[in-house]
């Protein structure tokens, strides 16, 4: 089942000036020790939020219209070589963060342009995405995710690991089934990675019985070595996994991400986005 996984590419995190950005060179840092692959940090110069011209040409006499162009070309000149000097700034500490957390030297790219383009053109090279739940502009108060976070996981075909506000060690991971083939082809990606190898782990359905093929699943999983227990418990799949994660005191819950069709991506307060929104746990998505 190795076919599953990309096993000689790299490990990239996506990085932005928010509380999540050691967070998410922690989780990229552990994710490229456990497999072995080369660590990446980027940071995307995104002018999505820039300030958009106007023509101001019937309100000004010509002499003020130049001189007020001339003023906010300065300014975005000025704004724009401040960004690169914040990128280049948090990119040098995050190579310092991972090399003395975990002895590992990491390449850096600043890039412009946004960011869910910028991982779209990295993807061939990439093995796993390393995102932030919430962003630099993200409303922590009312929980949301971060606009970049659901733009990345709908569009990238690679597994990523959205990194939760604070990184601790993993110890026990739970890979929420639902009898699914994306929900089964999660448990052979598990096994064929050595990211969770030799980690305890709980197969958790929700609902009143078990999925069809979930016995065979907790099979598989035990057969590669895993210490498996399995759990079905009666709700909603968001609320279930949410409580059993804090219940069963798991460090990095393993499911499916977004489908790719149109129809979908309109689908509002999906499984996987309540998921993310209520679980304080780092959250692996698999496709």
């Amino acid at each position: 089942m190795s076919s599953l996984i990309k096993t000689d590419g790299q490990v990239l995190a996506a990085l932005d000036p928010s509380t999540y950005a050691d967070s998410v060179a922690d989780h990229a840092g552990w994710a490229a020790a456990k497999t072995g692959a080369p660590l990446v940090l980027l940071h995307a110069l995104d002018r999505d939020g820039a300030a958009p011209s106007r023509d101001l040409s019937g309100n000004l006499a010509f002499g003020s219209q130049e001189a007020l162009l001339e003023q906010l070309t300065t300014a975005d000149a000025e704004r724009a070589k401040l960004a690169q000097e914040q990128g280049r700034a948090l990119l040098a500490h995050a190579v310092d963060h991972v090399a003395e957390r975990f002895d590992l030297e990491a390449d850096t790219r600043l890039r412009h342009g946004a960011l869910v383009d910028t991982l779209l053109d990295a993807e061939d090279e990439a093995r796993l995405f390393v995102i932030g739940k919430r962003g630099e502009h993200a409303d922590f108060a009312r929980g949301h995710l971060g606009s970049n976070l659901e733009r990345v996981v709908r569009a990238v075909h690679r597994p990523v690991l959205v990194a939760s506000r604070a990184f601790r060690p993993v110890q026990r991971f739970m890979i929420a089934f639902d009898g699914s083939a994306t929900a089964r082809k999660c448990v052979e990606m598990v096994v064929a990675s050595p990211l969770l190898r030799g980690l305890p782990g709980v197969l958790l359905a929700a609902g009143d019985s078990a999925p069809a093929g979930m016995d065979e699943a907790a099979a598989r999983l035990r057969e590669a070595g895993f210490a498996i227990d399995t759990a079905v418990v009666p709700g909603t799949p968001d609320a279930v996994i949410a409580a059993q994660v804090a219940r069963q005191a798991i460090d990095l819950l393993v499911m499916g991400a977004y489908g790719h069709s149109r129809i979908r991506q309109l689908i509002v307060g999906s499984t996987t986005t309540q998921v993310l929104r209520s679980c304080t746990i780092p959250v692996l998505l698999l496709r």
